[in-house]
Formats: C-alpha cells, sequence, structure tokens
C-alpha cells in the first residue's frame, strides 16, 4: 500500500483515463484493443514512475505540509533509495513498453512528460507561479501519448484534446492551491495562491481558463471526430463546470474552492466518457 501511495494513484489514473481516451479517439480500421492494452500499461508504469519520483525529490517539501506530512518517504515508511529504484525502474518499463510495443512516438512523448514534470515543473514550484502552467504541457500530453500510440502521428485531432486537457488542468489545480495555500507557503512554494493571498488573481484565472475550455471542447465536433451527442454533453458539462467557477469568483471560499475541484474531476470523467460513447455509437 505505501508502494501504491507513491505512485499517486490518483492523478495516475487520471492520466490512464485521458490516455486511453485518445487511443480510442485516434484514426484506426478497427477497435485498436492491442495498442490499447499496452497504452494503458504504459501510461501507468509512466504515471506511477513520474508520482514516485516527485516525491522522491520533494520528500523535505512534503513532510512541511499537513497535506502530504503521512506520505510514505515523510513518514519514512520507505527509504528514498528504495523509493528512487522504484521510480526508476518503473519509469523506464512503461517508456519502453509504449515505445517498442504500440509506436515510438509515443514511447518518446512519454519520456518527454516525464522529464518536463520532474526536471521542469518540480523545481519551477519554489520559483515562480508560471510553473502551474509549464506543468500544464506534461499533464495534458497523456491523450496525445494514446493517440500516437495508435495512429503513430499526431493530427490536428491529437492536438484538440491536449488543449482540452490543458485547460482543464488549471481551474483543477488553482482551486486546490487555495484550499491548501497555507500548506503551500509553509513549503515554499510559490504558487498563485501563495504569492497573491487575496485569492483575487487565482480566480480571476480559474474563470478565464474555464471560458477557454467551452470552444476547445467542441473542437472534435467542428473536426468530425465526434459528433452531436458529444457536442451537446460537452455542452452541458462545460456551463457547469463554468458555474462553480463563477461562483468561486464572487466568493473566494474553501468550500466553493473544494467543489470546483472536485467537480472538475467529475467533468474529465463524463466528457472522456461522452466520447467514447459518441464514438462507439
Amino acid at each position: 500500500m505505501d508502494y501504491l501511495a507513491l505512485a499517486k494513484p490518483e492523478l495516475t489514473l487520471l492520466s490512464v483515463l485521458t490516455s486511453l481516451g485518445g487511443a480510442y479517439l485516434a484514426p484506426s480500421d478497427s477497435i485498436p484493443y492491442g495498442a490499447m492494452v499496452h497504452t494503458l500499461i504504459g501510461t501507468l508504469l509512466v504515471g506511477a514512475g513520474a508520482g514516485a519520483l516527485n516525491q522522491y525529490i520533494e520528500r523535505n517539501s512534503d513532510a512541511l505540509m499537513r497535506r502530504t506530512e503521512s506520505r510514505p518517504l515523510p513518514s519514512r515508511r520507505i527509504q528514498p533509495r528504495d523509493a528512487l529504484l522504484f521510480g526508476i525502474v518503473v519509469s523506464v518499463l512503461g517508456v519502453l513498453q509504449l515505445g517498442l510495443l504500440t509506436h515510438p512516438l509515443a514511447g518518446s512523448l512519454a519520456a518527454v512528460t516525464l522529464a518536463s514534470y520532474l526536471f521542469l515543473y518540480t523545481p519551477l514550484k519554489r520559483v515562480t507561479p508560471f510553473a502551474t502552467v509549464v506543468g500544464g504541457f506534461p499533464g495534458a500530453l497523456p491523450p496525445a501519448i494514446g493517440w500516437a500510440a495508435v495512429a503513430g502521428e499526431l493530427s490536428v485531432g491529437a492536438w484538440s484534446l491536449f488543449f482540452i486537457l490543458f485547460f482543464w488542468q488549471m481551474p483543477h489545480f488553482l482551486s486546490l492551491a487555495w484550499m491548501y495555500r497555507k500548506d503551500y507557503a509553509r513549503a515554499g512554494y510559490k504558487t498563485l495562491t501563495v504569492v497573491d493571498p487575496t485569492g483575487q488573481v487565482a480566480a480571476r484565472q480559474i474563470l478565464i481558463y474555464n471560458l477557454a475550455l467551452i470552444p476547445a471542447a467542441f473542437v472534435p465536433t467542428l473536426l468530425r471526430i465526434l459528433g452531436p451527442l458529444y457536442a451537446l454533453g460537452a455542452l452541458i458539462l462545460s456551463l457547469g463546470f463554468l458555474s462553480q467557477a463563477i461562483r468561486l469568483y464572487r466568493e473566494r471560499t474553501n468550500v466553493n474552492a473544494r467543489k470546483l475541484f472536485y467537480g472538475s474531476l467529475v467533468y474529465l470523467s463524463l466528457l472522456v466518457g461522452l466520447m467514447i460513447l459518441d464514438r462507439t455509437l
């Protein structure tokens, strides 16, 4: 169970979900079951490795935050050397799984995702609030990995999925950053909610990214990748998500931030489900 916690299962499963969505939507003569199985395993391993290595790098900071102080490394249930070895091994296995058993482009994108998450986003969190935007790029690559695993290339359809996930991530993370702003400040992270403790700038950016997400969610329909069923569902979901962002913008409370955070999880899960349903029908 400690190694499972080290793999950050919540984030990893989101990555797996969106990568499978990308694989299912990629152009193919038939349902690519084999590629999807390898995509599932590969992204699961890469996500687990990224989570473990991130916790290895941030183990001292995690010990300063109430939200993370009980993780396996700060609580010393797992030794740093073991966590480092675990993270390296499963990351390499995941990249090889994707690169050798699906398509080299998928493996390369997984390697870029891993490297940018660990060596750009992770250290930048202590330097600038812009780190959130930088972290949005590796966070939005899983559907492109799935697409590349099946199609062997990145067409405009793959990038449309990338931008949906990119715009979604900002409200998702910033709402979390507002809830745990004191924790982030204690650990020395320069999140937007620490630099601007009023939360006004973060709430404004959440609203802007939510507004950008609405047209982005329609692009797969405009490209004729998906149909009217998805478009209608995406509109309803996006307006519901936007209403939560407006509520937080008007009243910056932890309750509203928590509703937005969990609402973001519901939004993404249902949106990917709609994509799969529309494509199947």
